[in-house]
């Protein structure tokens, strides 16, 4: 099939892809790498009568540390991230960025187009969930506003992002100190393909190897990523050994609500979602005993 006739427009400033923003309604999307959009348009998934193209902005390619934050404007692609040194401040993007899609897509792909897109299965929602991350928008009427990403996602492909606002920026935050650990696991039926589950972890611990903090998520499993921030709150001041991880994991997966389809059944769903996130807790835990302090490049 191909795509519904549409009206494009370049937008040459932020203020003024607002302004189209405003002036066509819900009849509008914004378009930067249109790995997701453009597709659902040649299935006529959606129909816009007119596309905005926001991805020649600098207003919206912000790639730094402010505040604790490695701050991303919404247009950076994700292969730029991918291969920023800055980066390293995020550490699971080096390990999760790659699952997305192939290197093709990631070359066009946007970071804040992943995030609007709203896909439960996908990488960095699940990332930005886990970590808290501080989304930022921005629109005519209401002028600018943030959510933390647990808000920003309603259901699948659905976010609370108002027709008539841009998302402009993310703020991750930094974690610093040493004896951090991380890691990052996906099942998919074959490279770049939707996952079928996926799990991330990240915790710091002291010098007795007890948790000082820790927070850790699943994928795939549902309508929108999960983050179980009571459970990693339960573990503050205690070991992680393989009883706990069991328990947690164990525990995780009864809050989640994974579909069956062609590729796999819930029960298997949950199964497969128990098993990495059990591998990624161990992994974070080795690592974290072992870790130096992050780059400041």
């Amino acid at each position: 099939m191909k795509a519904a006739p549409f009206e494009y427009y370049p937008a040459h400033s932020l203020e003024h892809g607002l302004q189209l923003l405003k002036e066509y309604g819900d009849d509008v999307k914004l378009i930067a790498g249109g790995q997701s959009l453009v597709p659902m348009m040649a299935m006529r998934l959606a129909k816009p009568g007119h596309l905005v193209d926001i991805h020649r902005l600098s207003e919206l390619q912000d790639l730094q540390v402010v505040d604790g934050f490695l701050r991303t404007g919404a247009t950076v692609k994700q292969c730029t991230l991918e291969f920023s040194p800055k980066a390293q401040h995020i550490p699971l993007f080096g390990i999760a960025l790659p699952w997305i899609g192939h290197q093709q897509t990631r070359n066009r792909g946007t970071v804040g187009g992943s995030l609007a897109h709203a896909d439960p299965s996908a990488e960095l929602p699940l990332i930005a969930t886990i970590l808290g991350a501080n989304i930022h928008f921005q629109s005519i009427d209401q002028g600018k506003r943030h959510c933390l990403a647990n808000e920003l996602f309603l259901g699948p492909m659905w976010t609370n992002i108002d027709p008539q606002e841009c998302l402009t920026h993310i703020d991750w935050p930094i974690w610093s100190g040493t004896n951090i650990g991380f890691a990052f696991e996906e099942t998919s039926i074959r490279q770049g393909d939707f996952a079928m589950a996926s799990a991330a972890t990240q915790l710091q611990l002291d010098a007795q190897q007890k948790v000082i903090r820790m927070t850790f998520g699943l994928g795939g499993m549902g309508g929108t990523p999960y983050s179980f921030n009571d459970l990693s709150q339960s573990m503050i001041g205690h070991l992680l050994n393989n009883d706990a991880i069991d328990a947690l994991a164990e525990q995780a997966v009864k809050g989640t609500e994974p579909a069956s389809d062609l590729h796999a059944s819930a029960p298997y769903r949950r199964n497969l979602a128990k098993t990495l996130l059990k591998r990624t807790m161990q992994q974070a835990v080795a690592m974290a005993l072992t870790s130096t302090p992050p780059s400041s490049s």
